[in-house]
Parts: structure tokens; C-alpha cells; sequence
């Protein structure tokens, strides 16, 4: 199981995303705006992007929407966007 354990705020619709696995990578959202099921609407507001906490391993937001954890890896991994932290950094 990979779980997101952490989440960095980087700008706009950008994210810097800490994997359980000690996986980490930048991913930019901004393609949540292109979203339009109801969940996703309040996402489309920076201000509220912003709010995103880490809840029970995944991102989530006030309004309860959630990114699984899982998927999120495998779409970064996929794209290139992860990269591994030994410990010792």
C-alpha cells in the first residue's frame, strides 16, 4: 500500500508530493480546472486548490474531495515525475 505522507503547496495548481514509499515528485493539477463533475467545481478556485491537507493518506480537500493515493503514484511514475530520497538526505 503507498499512502501520500506528504504535500508541499508550490503555486497555483503545483504540488510536491512525498509517497510512503520514499517516492517524491512535483506534479502540476492544473487540469483539475477541465473537471466538471460537482466534487471537483470548488477546485477550480486557486484559493480553495490551496486548502488540500493529506487525510488518512491522500490528498483531500475541505468540500471531501480526494486524489487516491495509489493512482497518484502510478500517474506520476508513469509520467516520470517521481524520483527516490534515501533516508540519509
Amino acid at each position: 500500500m503507498i499512502d501520500v505522507v506528504g504535500i508541499r503547496k508550490l503555486g497555483g495548481y503545483v504540488l510536491a508530493i512525498e509517497f510512503s514509499n520514499g517516492a517524491i515528485g512535483t506534479r502540476d493539477f492544473s487540469f483539475v480546472r477541465q473537471k466538471t463533475e460537482p466534487m471537483a467545481e470548488p477546485l477550480k478556485d486557486p484559493a480553495c486548490f490551496a486548502r488540500v491537507i493529506v487525510h488518512d493518506g491522500a490528498p483531500t480537500w475541505p468540500n471531501g474531495y480526494d486524489w487516491d493515493p495509489i493512482a497518484l503514484h502510478d500517474e506520476m511514475q508513469a509520467e516520470g515525475l517521481l524520483k527516490r530520497v534515501d533516508a540519509a538526505e
